[in-house]
C-alpha cells in the first residue's frame, strides 16, 4: 500500500546531531529521579505543568531542575538509554548528543560519575536498539571563558573514545561567542571537533563569529542568518551546515509558525543551505526525532527530495570518518529512493503526535 508523507518521514533513515541529554529526560523519569534523590519540586498536580515556557530563559529554568534530579551513575545510564531508545523509535541510527556537566557539578556530581553512567547507557542502547552514539560535552556560555578553560581541561583529562567534541550552549543572546576563542582554539588543537549554538535567540553576527572566531564545523540552530543575505550567500558557497530543530524554534526563536513561508528553517532550505532536522529537547516539547521530520513534511510541506537532502546532509555534517560517511551516503540514498518510489501520488496528509510521544 502506498505511503503518505507522514509515514514516509517516519521511515527515513536519520541521524540525530542536535540533542541534549538533560532535555531528553522523559517527564515520568524526571518525577521518579526527583523523588528518588529527594529533590523538592514546586507544588504541582501533574509533572507536565513544568513543561510550559514562552522563551529560552524560561525553558532553561526547567532544564536546570531536570539536571538537579540526576545524581548517580545509574540516573545517567537510565536517561541516556531512554533517550537513545526514543531516537531509534523515530528512525535514528546514529546520534551525536550534548550533555551539560556544569549543571550537575553544581550539585556535587563528579564528571567521572556522569561519564560512567552515560557510556553504560550508550552501550546498552546500541545492543538493544542498534543505535550508535557519540558524546559532546557542552559548556554554558553564561559561565564565561575562564570557566570554559577549566571545562576543557576536565574534558581533555577524561577523554574516552566516545567523547568527540565540545559545544557551546545556554542563553545565547547576552553571551556572544567571541570571548571563547582561546578555549575553542585549544580544543581544536587537541583534536576535538567543535560546534556552537548561534543565531537562535542571538543575532546573525553570532553565526558569523562562531564561524570566523571559534571556527566551528557546524552551527546549531542558526536561524537569524536569514537577517543577513550576505552571510547566507557565504554559507551557501562554503557549505556551512545548520542543525535545525523545528519544534523548539517555535519557543526559543521569533518564528512561531512552521507552516509560515517566512519561517527561518523554510527560508534556509529554500535558499539551498545545508540543513538537517533534529529534536533538541524532545520530551520538553512533546516530540521526538521522527515527529520532527513529520512536522517539516506536513507543516512546512517539504518535498521528498528536500527531506532526502536533510537526511544526507546530516551524514555529511556528522563527525564520522570520511569512509563511513561515503558508505552511508550511498546506502541511505538508495534506501530513500526506494521509499520515494513507494509514496502515494497525493502524499501529504498532516499527522499529529502519537500518544507515545507524550510520555
Amino acid at each position: 500500500m502506498p505511503m503518505d508523507m507522514a509515514a514516509f518521514a517516519l521511515a527515513l533513515p536519520k541521524m540525530e546531531l542536535h540533542l541534549h541529554l538533560e532535555g531528553a529526560v522523559l517527564p515520568a523519569t524526571f518525577a521518579d529521579l526527583a523523588k528518588k534523590n529527594g529533590i523538592p519540586l514546586p507544588p504541582h498536580d501533574d509533572i507536565m505543568e513544568f513543561y510550559q515556557y514562552s522563551d529560552l530563559p524560561e525553558f532553561l529554568k526547567v532544564y536546570d531542575l531536570v539536571c538537579q534530579s540526576m545524581r548517580d551513575a545509574d540516573d545517567f545510564r537510565r536517561t541516556t538509554y531512554e533517550m537513545l531508545a526514543s531516537c531509534a523509535d523515530g528512525g535514528g541510527r546514529y546520534v551525536e548528543f550534548f550533555f551539560s556537566p556544569h549543571a550537575h557539578q553544581a550539585f556535587g556530581v563528579e564528571y567521572a560519575t556522569m561519564l560512567d553512567g552515560i557510556l553504560a547507557g550508550m552501550r546498552e542502547a546500541e545492543t538493544d536498539h542498534g543505535v550508535r552514539s557519540r558524546l559532546i560535552p557542552a559548556h554554558s556560555r553564561e559561565l564565561g571563558p575562564e570557566r570554559g578553560e577549566a571545562f576543557l581541561d576536565m574534558v581533555l583529562a577524561n577523554r574516552p573514545d566516545e567523547v568527540i567534541g565540545i559545544g557551546l550552549d545556554y542563553n545565547e543572546a547576552p553571551y556572544p561567542p567571541a570571548p571563547f576563542e582561546a578555549v575553542w582554539r585549544r580544543a581544536r588543537e587537541n583534536g576535538l571537533h567543535v560546534t556552537a549554538h548561534a543565531g537562535e535567540s542571538g543575532p546573525a553576527a553570532n553565526v558569523r563569529d562562531s564561524l570566523d572566531i571559534l571556527k566551528v564545523e557546524r552551527i546549531d540552530h542558526g536561524y537569524r542568518i536569514v537577517d543577513d543575505p550576505e552571510l547566507m550567500a557565504r554559507c551557501l558557497a562554503e557549505g556551512t551546515h545548520f542543525t535545525c530543530c523545528p519544534s523548539t524554534s517555535l519557543v526559543t526563536s521569533v518564528w512561531k509558525d512552521l507552516s509560515a513561508p517566512d519561517h527561518a528553517i523554510r527560508r534556509m532550505i529554500d535558499a539551498g543551505l545545508n540543513v538537517s532536522i533534529h529534536s533538541d529537547d524532545p520530551p520538553m516539547f512533546e516530540t521526538n526525532l521522527g515527529n520532527e521530520y513529520v512536522r517539516v513534511a506536513t507543516e512546512m510541506k517539504l518535498t521528498p527530495d528536500q527531506l532526502k537532502a536533510c537526511c544526507l546532509d546530516a551524514v555529511t555534517a556528522s563527525w564520522l570518518d570520511a569512509s563511513e560517511k561515503r558508505d552511508l551516503l550511498s546506502a541511505w540514498s538508495a534506501e530513500i529512493d526506494t521509499l520515494i518510489a513507494g509514496l502515494a501520488p497525493a502524499a501529504g496528509t498532516p499527522a499529529t503526535l502519537s500518544p507515545e510521544m507524550r510520555h
